[in-house]
């Protein structure tokens, strides 16, 4: 999630803090899919739900970030640069297309949603104060689940994945703002007692998510449009890692990463409304775009793909306002396509 330069541009955040961010562009581009070696790559058209937000003067932006179903069947949303006050984490009944807010507070900036297979709580970052924080289902009682430095730096937050057992994987973005690599992907033990730094020296960490089987770790570098893969060993330490895919994004860069039953990366785009479907292999399989008649929109940061099925819901988001779009995914959803 950026503006232009860096793409989550969360400067105008004044009552909380300057901070950018990279995510959410300020221009939009539709270059043309590319032809795979198996054949014309499909370009899939997702559908409006409906608007959940409108950009807010206070800091003069709105993004929609970290789509993750409840066990209540509903979609939690949140609103990265929402000000003080407004709804920062929302719950959206897809079906009757409505929602309501579930938290707000006066300083969080928060980036992803997670629910935890662990203890079922909600858990989200905060990419401005450093912090990871918990809810109740409901948005109730608020915990600071991890806070501090880690290797003696401290985070900035991004995305969140679990593994089986409940242990978070980190994407931290820093550097974000001085341009240089100094990201990492960090691993909090589920009790938010322990942190460790898996890999570092990245360029602007931003989506994570496990792969199918729970083997690996997908992850996108936004400045360097790039997607690694970090594979584990049982007990959550890394065997190797490597460049997996190179993301042709043009303007845009890369955002957040969901994955389907079939192992197949779902790769948000900043800077233009869209996402493309890579398979395991790193084989470009589809393009998702928003209708080129629809203005304002410029950045397509996650998707959650409903459990068990195959209904996709993106949030996007720029000028016009935050909106979900929806679209029949290539695999059924699983955890690791729900949010993050």
């Amino acid at each position: 999630m950026r503006r232009r330069l860096p793409i989550r541009s969360l400067a105008a955040l004044t009552a909380i803090g300057t901070l950018t961010l990279t995510g959410c562009g300020t221009e939009t581009g539709a270059p043309r899919d590319r032809t795979a070696s198996t054949g014309e790559v499909r370009t899939i058209r997702p559908h409006k739900v409906m608007q959940l937000t409108r950009v807010h003067a206070e800091t003069g932006m709105t993004l929609l970030e970290g789509p993750t179903f409840g066990e209540d069947g509903a979609l939690y949303v949140v609103d990265v640069t929402a000000p003080p006050g407004k709804p920062k984490v929302m719950r959206v009944d897809v079906g009757k297309r409505t929602s309501r807010t579930v938290h707000t507070d006066s300083r969080g900036a928060y980036t992803s949603a997670q629910f935890s297979p662990y203890d079922g709580r909600l858990y989200l970052t905060d990419y401005v104060h450093g912090e990871i924080v918990s809810l109740a289902p409901d948005g109730g009682d608020p915990r600071t689940f991890f806070a501090g430095r880690v290797d003696g730096a401290a985070m900035n937050p991004d995305d969140i994945a679990f593994d089986q057992a409940g242990n978070l994987y980190v994407s931290d973005s820093r550097g974000l703002s001085e341009g240089t690599a100094r990201g990492r992907v960090v691993r909090v033990d589920r009790d938010g007692r322990k942190a460790s730094v898996l890999a570092g020296d990245l360029a602007a960490t931003n989506g994570i998510s496990f792969d199918a089987d729970h083997r690996g770790l997908w992850f996108s570098e936004l400045t360097e449009n790039r997607i690694s893969y970090l594979r584990l060993d049982a007990e959550g330490g890394v065997t190797s890692r490597h460049t997996a895919v190179r993301v042709d994004g043009g303007i845009a860069q890369t955002d957040s990463i969901a994955v389907d039953a079939d192992g197949n990366l779902y790769q948000g785009l900043h800077g233009r409304a869209a996402m493309v479907v890579y398979d395991k292999h790193g084989e470009r399989l589809a393009t998702v775009e928003v209708p080129a008649r629809v203005q304002g929109l410029e950045s397509a940061t996650n998707v959650a793909i409903t459990p068990g099925g195959t209904k996709a819901y993106m949030t996007v988001s720029g000028p016009a306002g935050g909106y979900l779009y929806a679209f029949d995914a290539l695999a059924q959803g699983i955890r690791q396509s729900n949010g993050g």
